[in-house]
């Protein structure tokens, strides 16, 4: 359980923050930039969550939010011993197959796509969200110590849901906004 009863420690002004082992890095590694991206994209998620009430798929976001959590507490334990234990906590392959079954369940109420999608309509802060997504795992995929293959998965596992999600609260808010190339010439 997390208990925090003072929110400043002073220990980050010199430019570092601690990880979950004691150690120390500073506020520009590619592991923090991983951390910070992962919490960005938990952040737009929760302003899409807001944006779209009490949608069917709001059930699935903010599951999500919980395990983006879990995800950021990975990546915050530095090691090559990627087991979870009562004292480490790892992202696990049952979280991405919950994913994948999201992702089966929603498509499956589709009709198959026809044309590249724009980021817009009902959906457009599902969309942020998915584009931060993918800026979260290019940063963990960037990180030259090893990282939990777990996390990688579940990140591009992630996007494909909000994409699919996309799909799902546009098509019951007027379909999809579809890319007409060269449209504009």
């Amino acid at each position: 359980m997390v208990k925090l009863n003072k929110i400043y420690t002073r220990t980050g002004d010199d430019g570092t923050t601690g990880l979950v082992d004691g150690s120390r890095l500073p506020k520009n590694a590619a592991r923090m930039a991983a951390i910070g991206d992962v919490d960005e994209a938990n952040s737009a998620i929760g302003v899409a969550i807001q944006a779209l009430g009490d949608h069917p798929v709001t059930t699935h976001l903010t599951r999500i939010q919980n395990e983006l959590f879990d995800l950021g507490a990975d990546l915050a334990t530095p090691g090559d011993d990627f087991a979870p234990s009562e004292m480490t906590l790892r992202m696990v392959a049952s979280q991405v197959d919950r994913l994948e079954e999201g992702i089966d369940a929603l498509n499956a109420e589709l009709d198959p796509l026809t044309s590249f999608i724009l980021p817009g309509g009902p959906a457009a802060s599902l969309q942020l969200a998915r584009a931060i997504v993918r800026r979260a795992e290019r940063a963990a995929v960037a990180i030259a110590d090893p990282v939990n293959p777990i996390v990688l998965t579940y990140l591009n596992r992630l996007s494909d849901f909000l994409f699919v999600a996309c799909r799902a609260v546009n098509k019951t808010g007027g379909g999809d906004v579809l890319w007409v190339p060269g449209a504009t010439r």
